[in-house]
């Protein structure tokens, strides 16, 4: 009959044309070696229709150390509606004691983790990738921080809470996507030292924007014992130079002006 298509012709059809069809590449964080350099000084930028992320106490002026000015610390504004008593507590002590004298000290001058998100907040390098079917590397030169996502697989049946968690991920079309439990409560969310629990839950986006030129990453962080709600934040970085990674020892002369709370062994281990 003149019209008239078969199911099982048409199943046929769309199945091979469905094979035909290229299948995507997932998006290529580290040709060339290239370094990923952090835009905007190590702080997460607010998402649209999110509760914001923690920023600076507009009553202190935040000055970096680069700018050629006297630097001054972060202080946390605490009255951020998001965050659960506990944690306004612990900052507004911490708050105090930087304006009183003690080193406002981040994970990367005390030359510790920086767990996550406050990985994507690291400053002062570069931040490389390696990937491989089934795994993503995440680098930042600084202490050689390094983070493991294994890919296509589940999360560990009883992970054991670390300072990176347990991290899986998967590619849709341009994004890899990245889910982190397992953490412990030692690191900061953030630049303003914004603490966190065990029970924190991160999913991370990461995406090639502006023809490869920049970096994106869009972070969602769920931790009900901190937080009233989940909310998001962004990070940007620009391409880097194509260069190596160097061997970068945080620890190294560290202690020699400032104490940072770096940790420091009281007995050699030979």
């Amino acid at each position: 009959m003149r019209g008239f298509s078969s199911p099982v012709l048409l199943l046929t059809i769309c199945a091979a044309t469905a094979a035909a069809q290229p299948v995507a590449s997932p998006p290529d964080f580290s040709s060339g070696g290239i370094s990923w350099n952090g835009i905007g000084g190590g702080d997460l930028l607010a998402v649209p229709g999110s509760p914001p992320p923690v920023s600076q106490d507009p009553r202190y002026k935040y000055t970096p150390n680069n700018l050629g000015a006297q630097p001054t610390y972060r202080i946390s504004d605490i009255t951020n509606p998001n965050l659960k008593q506990w944690a306004k507590d612990v900052m507004k002590k911490d708050n105090d004691e930087v304006l009183a004298g003690k080193i406002a000290y981040t994970a990367r001058s005390a030359c510790k983790p920086g767990g996550v998100p406050g990985f994507i907040t690291l400053g002062g390098g570069a931040l490389y990738f390696v990937q491989s079917p089934k795994e993503v590397t995440m680098i930042f030169d600084g202490n050689a921080e390094t983070r493991h996502i294994y890919l296509n697989v589940p999360h560990a049946a009883n992970p054991r809470p670390s300072w990176y968690g347990d991290s899986i991920g998967h590619y849709e079309g341009d994004t890899l996507v990245v889910d982190t439990i397992a953490m412990n409560d030692k690191s900061f969310i953030d630049a303003y030292r914004t603490p966190h629990t065990n029970k924190i839950h991160v999913t991370e986006r990461w995406r090639l924007v502006e023809n490869g030129q920049k970096l994106d990453v869009v972070a969602t962080i769920d931790d009900p014992d901190t937080f009233n709600k989940p909310w998001q934040a962004s990070r940007q970085y620009r391409v880097g130079r194509n260069r190596p990674l160097e061997e970068n020892i945080c620890a190294e002369n560290n202690n020699n002006l400032f104490d940072y709370g770096t940790p420091t062994a009281k007995a050699p281990d030979f």
